[in-house]
């Protein structure tokens, strides 16, 4: 690091004093001097802009701007018979001169991505089913369960794992908070089980935004310019991912989609681990963490008891199951028929019946 500012000092003097020597302004040695020093300084920031930018968009924006500017030198020649007396043809001399080699940098350094080796065979490539990019966000890689999908062979195409995802990873991981540092360090032993898994193609891509500020909208345009798919458990992430045209795999809808399906009227047996909230209530988990909710179960805390379904409540934060302890239920639908006990006294007949009767 010292090193490059050595160099950059260096660069920045030598840049004046040649300045300072040659003159290129009109006017005493010290504004040349200025000048030079100025342009030095203007080169250095350029320089310092261009090293978080892609090699192959900088390669793009080379090829682009070198295409611009053959281009205009070409228009340039075939309009030999122009008169170059005239201002109006040396104006569109030189925005030909000038507009052609910046569209060709501009388009050069936007579409760089294609310059990468993989895009590049598939040029040459015989035509085939295109590939399917499934790009991984840095919340689903921490949550760990997309390691066990990949590990089932349900997750097909290429997984591609964005430079500026594992940066977030790594300040995570280096993180003060004991709790962060966990999680980024379980985030990378994650990484590193998929690329280990046999059959499964995993890809680091280089490919970044500078203008772009924000992981979230990175990943967007990356899943954009790979005509691909985040994958994400992210709820703030998949609606704006949605809003803006790109496919979204979303590991909690594939979890919920996966959770056994109970209707009203059936049993299940449950552990009543907790009180609930209402009187009365009981509270259990099933072994997918479903919740179930026990109406008249309280006094069978820390019991497996007999559960009847009466009702499923889906939500966006998953599924909720409320039942009835079946020992109550059961009462509730025994039959209501009158019946006359075994100790109730005889009915009294009145005398004038009885006169009768005889």
């Amino acid at each position: 690091m010292v090193w490059f500012v050595i160099a950059r000092v260096v660069f920045v003097a030598v840049v004046g004093y040649a300045a300072y020597q040659l003159h290129p302004l009109v006017g005493n040695p010290i504004s040349n001097l200025l000048f030079g020093l100025a342009t030095g300084s203007l080169f250095v920031a350029l320089e310092v802009r261009l090293k978080d930018i892609s090699i192959t968009h900088l390669l793009g924006a080379l090829i682009g701007g070198a295409i611009g500017l053959g281009a205009a030198h070409t228009i340039g020649t075939a309009l030999y018979w122009a008169d170059v007396s005239d201002g109006r043809v040396v104006f569109l001399h030189s925005l030909i001169l000038l507009g052609l080699p910046y569209l060709g940098l501009a388009m050069g350094a936007r579409r760089g991505e294609w310059l990468e080796p993989a895009n590049l065979i598939s040029v040459f490539r015989a035509t085939g089913p295109r590939r399917r990019y499934k790009v991984l966000d840095t919340s689903v890689i921490i949550d760990g369960r997309i390691a066990d999908i990949c590990e089932t062979g349900f997750m097909d195409g290429t997984l591609v794992i964005p430079q500026f995802v594992l940066k977030e990873l790594q300040l995570v991981a280096d993180s003060s908070d004991s709790m962060k540092r966990n999680r980024g360090r379980r985030g990378l032993d994650i990484l590193q089980k998929i690329q280990k898994m046999s059959g499964l193609e995993v890809t680091i891509s280089d490919v970044d935004f500078p203008e772009v500020r924000e992981v979230d909208l990175k990943l967007i345009e990356l899943a954009r310019t790979l005509q691909g798919k985040i994958v994400t458990n992210d709820f703030n992430l998949n609606k704006v991912a949605q809003l803006r045209g790109v496919e979204v795999l979303n590991i909690n809808e594939l979890a919920n989609s996966l959770k056994p399906v109970v209707l009203p009227g059936e049993l299940m047996k449950v552990f009543i681990l907790k009180e609930g909230k209402e009187y009365n209530q009981g509270v259990a988990y099933l072994d997918d963490g479903t919740m179930v909710v026990v109406d008249n179960a309280r006094k069978a805390i820390g019991k497996t008891i007999d559960v009847v379904v009466t009702s499923v409540l889906q939500t966006t934060a998953g599924k909720m199951i409320f039942g009835r302890y079946l020992e109550q239920s059961g009462q509730m639908a025994a039959p209501a028929s009158p019946v006359v006990p075994a100790t109730a006294p005889r009915p009294q007949i009145p005398p004038s019946a009885a006169a009768a009767g005889k």
